[in-house]
C-alpha cells in the first residue's frame, strides 16, 4: 500500500452515507479531509467521526450548484492545508418520475448536481493535482451510467454523462500522473435510493462501506496495473446482468 499519511482529499456529499463511509475509511489511511456539504450539523457529525483516527479535517459548507462554488471549494481547501491530492465526487441527486412529467427545473437540478459540479471541480482542481505524486480524481457514477432503467430518465441521462466526461478527461490528463477512476454502483442503501428506488429495503443492499472500500482500493493500489472502473451489483442481482 502506498503511503498516504499527510495526503489531502476533498470529498463532496459528505454530510451522510457514502461521503460519511468514505470519509472514515481515508480517515484511517492518515489522509486529512476536506467535507464539502451543504448541511454544516452532518458535516459535523462526518468530521467527529473521521477525527477519531487522528486526522485533520475542514468543514465546507456550498451548494455547488451555484456559479463559482467548485471554485471556492477548491481554494478553500488549499487555503486551509496547502495541499489536494484527491478528489472524489460523491454528492448527487436522484429523481423518479415518469419521462413525461419530469418538469425542466427538476432535470436541470439533476444536471446542475450530477454533472455541473464534478465537471467544474475537477476544473478547479487540475492545477493542485498537478503537484501532487498521488493524484486521483474518483467520481461516484451509477450503474445507470450503463443501463436505462424505467421512471429514471433525467438521473440516467446524468449519469451517461458523468462517466462520458471521466473518460474524456481521463485520457486528457493520465500523461500528467492525474488518474480519473469511476466507481458505479448498483442500488447502495442511503437516502438518495429511497428517491430513486422507493421500493426496495436494506436487505441483501450494496452498502455505503462498500463504496468505501472500493475508493481506498483506488487510492491506495497506485501501481503499474490501473483500474478505469469498478462497477458494483447487489449479491442478489444475477452476474453480469
Amino acid at each position: 500500500m502506498t503511503e498516504l499519511n499527510g495526503k489531502t482529499a476533498l470529498i463532496t456529499g459528505a454530510s451522510g452515507g457514502i461521503g460519511t463511509a468514505i470519509a472514515r475509511r481515508l480517515a484511517q489511511d492518515g489522509i486529512d479531509l476536506i467535507l464539502c456539504g451543504r448541511s454544516e450539523d452532518k458535516l459535523k457529525k462526518t468530521q467527529a467521526a473521521a477525527e477519531e483516527y487522528g486526522v485533520r479535517t475542514h468543514i465546507c459548507v456550498s451548494d455547488l450548484t451555484e456559479n463559482g462554488a467548485p471554485a471556492r471549494c477548491i481554494e478553500e481547501a488549499l487555503q486551509v492545508f496547502g495541499r489536494l491530492d484527491i478528489l472524489i465526487n460523491n454528492a448527487g441527486l436522484a429523481l423518479s418520475c415518469p419521462f413525461e412529467e419530469t418538469t425542466e427545473a427538476q432535470f436541470d437540478a439533476i444536471m446542475s448536481t450530477n454533472v455541473r459540479a464534478p465537471y467544474f471541480l475537477c476544473q478547479a482542481a487540475l492545477p493542485a493535482l498537478r503537484k501532487s505524486d498521488h493524484a486521483t480524481i474518483i467520481n461516484i457514477a451509477s450503474v445507470v451510467a450503463h443501463k436505462g432503467y424505467p421512471l429514471q430518465s433525467a438521473y440516467v441521462a446524468s449519469k451517461h454523462a458523468l462517466l462520458g466526461m471521466s473518460r474524456s478527461l481521463a485520457n486528457e490528463v493520465y500523461d500528467e500522473g492525474i488518474r480519473v477512476h469511476v466507481i458505479a454502483p448498483g442500488a447502495v442503501f442511503t437516502d438518495m435510493v429511497r428517491v430513486a428506488r422507493p421500493d426496495l429495503t436494506d436487505e441483501g443492499m450494496i452498502m455505503p462501506e462498500d463504496i468505501a472500500e472500493v475508493a481506498a482500493f483506488f487510492i491506495e493500489h497506485r501501481t503499474n496495473a490501473v483500474v478505469d472502473e469498478i462497477q458494483i451489483h447487489r449479491a442478489g442481482k444475477a452476474p453480469f446482468a
